[in-house]
C-alpha cells in the first residue's frame, strides 16, 4: 500500500520509504501508510515563509476572512467523504459530525468575526492613542501585525478535521501561514481533507503545507518568527517545549495536553430534579462521545457523599443502552478507539485508578459489540470508577484517554473546590446546579485552574452545547497540567499570531503608519462636504467644521417636554445650582449630540446611507442657555465592506462651545456607498 504524501513547497511529495502501516480501528486491516522519509523541512518552513507569508499579508483580514467561508462552504460539499472515510478510526456518524462539522463551523466563525471585529487593513490597532507629552505632539499606539514566520502545527489523533481546522483558521486570519502535522493513527483523514483543501485552489499558494509522519529535523529549522501549537501528552508537550530551538530563539509556543476535567453536582441537584438527570446524561455523553477520547471528557465527577449511590446507580442504567461495535452500524452509539495501543494504554491506567475504589459499570477486559471482531478491533468497555476516599492521588493524577470516569464524593463547597483543583489544571470543568449561590462560589474557586466553565441547570440546557463541546469564540486552553496555552478564542487566537508593536511619534506618523485619523494629524477641510463623497472618494483626514448654534432655554425646555427627560438640572435652576457639577440649568447631553447632528449632517440623498450607531461618547464641559456649539467632523477610518456595494466610515467628532472647549466627543458610524457597487 503506498504510504501517504506529504505537501511541502508547493507539490505533494512521495515518501522514500515504505512508512509504518496505519490500521482500521475496527476491523485491524491495514488502511494506509506513514512516512515523511526525504521531506526537507528547513525548505519547508522557508517555503511558508518566503512564499506563503507574503501572499496573506498582501490580503487585509476581511480579504483573508472571506477565503475562509469559501474554503467551509467547499468542505462542507465534501463532509459524506471525511464522515465515511472516518468510520475506520472507530468513530460513529455522531462523532464524525462532532469532528468535521465542528471544523467547518470553526472556519465559518472565524470568517465571521474576522470580517465583524477586524478592519478591512492589514494592521490591527490595540487600544487607543496614549499621549506621551503635555502639547499633544508625541504620542503612542500599540499595533499588531503578523509574524514573518510559520504557525506549525502539531494535532492528535482523536480529532483529525477539527484539530487542524481550528489552529488553521486563526493563524490565516493573522496572515500567517500554516505547516500541519497530524498524529500518525488517524493522519488519513487529515491528509485527505488538505488534499481537499489544496485542491480548491481558495487558499494563497503556500499558506498550507502538510506533513505526514515523523517531525524529523523540523524544530531544528524554527526561528524567532515562528509559531508551534501542539495538541497532545503532557510529556510530549514538556519535551517539545524545552528542545533547544524553542529556548533560544523564544519561539512562541502553545500546548494542550492532558486534563482531569471534573464535573460538579450541586447539592440541590436530588434525584427528580432536572439538574440530577441533566448531570447523568452529560457524564454518559461525555463518557461515550468519540469512544471517551476527548481532551474535554469529564474524568473526575463530584457528587454530594449522600447522593453518591443514587448517581453511581442512574449512571450505570445509562450506559447500559450503550450499544458498542461496528460505528457503521447505525444502532452503535460508541465505536472503537483509535488502534489497539491505544486500547492498551487506557487498560494500563485503568489499573491504577482501580485500586482506588471499586468499578460500578463495565470491564476494562471484555466488551461485547455489534457487527465486528472485539479483539481484532480496538474496542472496549466503558467503565464507570467510584472512589469513596476522594484525597486518592490516583483519580487525580491519572488519565486514561477512553470512556473512563471517576465518581468521587464531597461534604462542602469548599471541599469540591480543593479537590478540583488536585487535577493541576484543566481545559473545562462544569457545574450542575438550580443554586446560584453554590454556583458562584464554585466557579470563582475553581476559575483559576480552569480555562473554561460551563454551569448548567434547566435554564440553559436547551441552548447548552456541552460540557465538552469547545466553541470558536471562546478561549480554548487551561493552565498548568492542561498545558497552560489557549487555542481559539475568537480575535485572541487570531492575536497569538502576531506581534504587538507600541510605536511612539508625532500624531501625523501615528495617522500614516496606522491609516487611521489621530488628533493633533492633519485635517483636510474643502470646499465638498465629506458626505457628499462616496467611499472610494473619501481620505482620512477629509474634515467639516460646522456651527455655531447657540442653545437657548426655549431648546432645553422644548427637548424635555418632547423626550419626557425632566431631570432636576435642566428643569430647575436653584437644584441644578445646588448641583456641584453645574452653575445652573445645563442642556442635555443627547440634546448637544442632536444639535450637532443638524450642524453636520447633509441633507439630500447621497453617499452616506445610513447612521448606525456613537461609540466612546463623553460629555465633558456643561453646555448653559446662550452657549455657542460648534462641531468638527473627522474621516476616522474607512473600511470597505468586501464585496458589498458600500463600506464603514468612522467619523472623530469633537463638539465645542464658543471658548473652544470640547462640549461632547464621541465616534459617529456611518455606511457609505461605493461610486461603483
Amino acid at each position: 500500500m503506498a504510504p501517504l504524501s506529504s505537501y511541502v513547497t508547493g507539490s505533494w511529495h512521495v515518501p522514500r520509504d515504505e512508512g509504518l502501516p496505519l490500521h482500521d480501528a475496527v476491523t485491524g486491516e491495514e488502511v494506509a501508510r506513514i512516512s515523511s522519509a526525504g521531506v526537507d523541512f528547513g525548505a519547508a518552513l522557508s517555503y511558508g515563509r518566503r512564499v506563503g507569508g507574503p501572499a496573506l499579508r498582501e490580503l487585509t483580514f476581511h480579504q483573508r476572512a472571506a477565503l475562509l467561508k469559501a474554503l467551509a462552504s467547499h468542505l462542507l460539499e465534501h463532509r459524506d467523504e471525511l464522515y465515511e472515510l472516518s468510520l475506520r478510526t472507530g468513530a460513529t456518524l455522531g462523532d464524525s459530525k462532532f469532528d468535521v462539522d465542528g471544523g467547518i463551523g470553526v472556519l465559518f466563525s472565524f470568517s465571521s468575526k474576522g470580517r465583524r471585529e477586524l478592519p478591512n487593513d492589514r494592521v490591527h490597532l490595540d487600544g487607543g492613542v496614549e499621549p506621551l507629552g503635555k502639547g499633544g505632539t508625541f504620542v503612542a499606539q500599540h499595533v499588531h501585525t503578523p509574524l514573518r514566520g510559520v504557525a506549525v502545527q502539531i494535532n492528535a489523533f482523536n480529532f483529525p478535521v477539527w484539530g487542524p481546522l481550528e489552529k488553521l483558521a486563526p493563524a490565516f486570519v493573522a496572515g500567517v501561514p500554516s505547516l500541519i502535522k497530524p498524529a500518525g493513527q488517524t493522519a488519513y483523514v487529515t491528509a485527505r481533507l488538505v488534499e481537499l483543501i489544496i485542491g480548491s485552489g481558495i487558499l494563497p499558494e503556500g499558506s498550507l503545507q502538510l506533513v505526514c509522519g515523523s517531525a524529523g529535523d523540523l524544530f531544528e529549522h524554527l526561528t524567532e518568527q515562528d509559531l508551534v501549537a501542539f495538541t497532545g501528552s503532557a510529556s510530549t508537550a514538556q519535551k517539545l517545549r524545552t528542545h533547544p530551538v524553542v529556548a533560544a530563539r523564544s519561539v512562541r509556543f502553545n500546548a494542550e495536553a492532558d486534563s482531569l476535567n471534573c464535573s460538579i453536582l450541586g447539592p440541590d441537584a436530588v434525584p427528580g430534579t432536572p439538574e440530577f438527570d441533566l448531570f447523568v446524561k452529560q457524564l454518559v455523553t461525555e463518557m461515550t462521545v468519540k469512544a471517551g477520547q476527548k481532551c474535554t471528557a469529564i474524568r473526575r465527577a463530584f457528587v454530594p457523599a449522600e447522593l453518591i449511590g443514587e448517581v453511581a446507580e442512574a449512571a450505570a442504567a445509562r450506559l447500559a443502552k450503550v450499544t458498542v461495535g461496528n460505528p457503521a452500524d447505525p444502532s452503535v452509539r460508541m465505536g472503537a478507539l483509535a488502534s489497539l495501543g491505544q486500547r492498551e494504554e487506557v487498560r494500563r491506567a485503568l489499573k491504577a485508578l482501580i485500586q482506588a475504589g471499586s468499578v460500578v459499570y463495565g470491564d476494562p477486559e471484555r466488551v461485547e459489540v455489534v457487527g465486528a471482531d472485539a479483539e481484532r478491533g480496538a474496542f472496549i468497555s466503558p467503565v464507570l470508577l467510584r472512589v469513596d476516599d476522594p484525597d486518592r492521588p490516583e483519580p487525580h493524577e491519572v488519565e486514561a484517554f477512553g470512556p473512563v470516569s471517576t465518581l468521587m464524593p464531597y461534604t462542602s463547597g469548599d471541599q469540591v473546590v480543593e479537590l478540583a483543583a488536585r487535577g493541576q489544571g484543566s481545559l473545562v470543568g462544569s457545574v450542575v446546579t438550580g443554586d446560584r449561590d453554590f454556583a458562584r462560589d464554585v466557579v470563582l474557586g475553581v476559575a483559576p485552574w480552569h480555562g473554561r466553565l460551563l454551569v448548567l441547570d434547566r435554564e440553559c440546557a436547551k441552548e447548552s452545547t456541552g460540557h465538552g463541546s469547545p466553541l470558536p469564540v471562546l478561549v480554548h486552553g487551561g493552565p498548568g497540567r492542561a498545558g497552560g496555552g489557549e487555542e481559539m478564542g475568537g480575535i485572541r487566537g487570531v492575536l497569538h499570531h502576531m506581534n504587538r508593536t507600541a510605536v511612539q511619534g508625532s500624531p501625523a506618523v501615528l495617522a500614516a503608519v496606522t491609516g487611521r485619523w489621530v488628533s493633533g494629524a492633519e485635517r483636510a477641510v474643502t470646499d465638498v462636504h465629506p458626505f457628499r463623497k462616496h467611499l472610494e472618494e473619501l481620505r482620512v483626514g477629509d474634515t467639516v467644521v460646522a456651527g455655531p448654534r447657540a442653545v437657548t432655554l426655549d431648546d432645553i425646555e422644548h427637548f424635555a417636554e418632547f423626550t419626557g427627560d425632566t431631570f432636576y438640572a435642566h428643569m430647575d435652576e436653584e437644584a441644578a445650582r445646588a448641583n456641584p457639577f453645574f452653575d445652573g440649568r445645563v442642556a442635555h447631553g443627547y440634546l448637544i449630540v442632536s444639535l450637532a447632528a443638524g450642524l453636520f449632517v447633509d441633507p439630500d440623498p447621497g453617499p452616506v446611507l445610513a447612521n448606525y450607531g456613537l461609540e466612546n461618547l463623553r460629555f465633558l464641559t456643561p453646555v448653559y442657555p446662550g452657549d455657542e456649539l460648534t462641531v468638527t467632523l473627522t474621516a476616522k477610518q474607512i473600511d470597505p465592506r468586501e464585496g458589498a456595494s458600500y463600506g464603514e466610515v468612522r467619523w472623530d467628532t469633537d463638539v465645542t462651545k464658543q471658548d473652544g472647549s470640547s462640549v461632547a466627543k464621541y465616534d459617529v458610524l456611518t455606511l457609505v456607498a461605493k461610486r461603483e457597487g
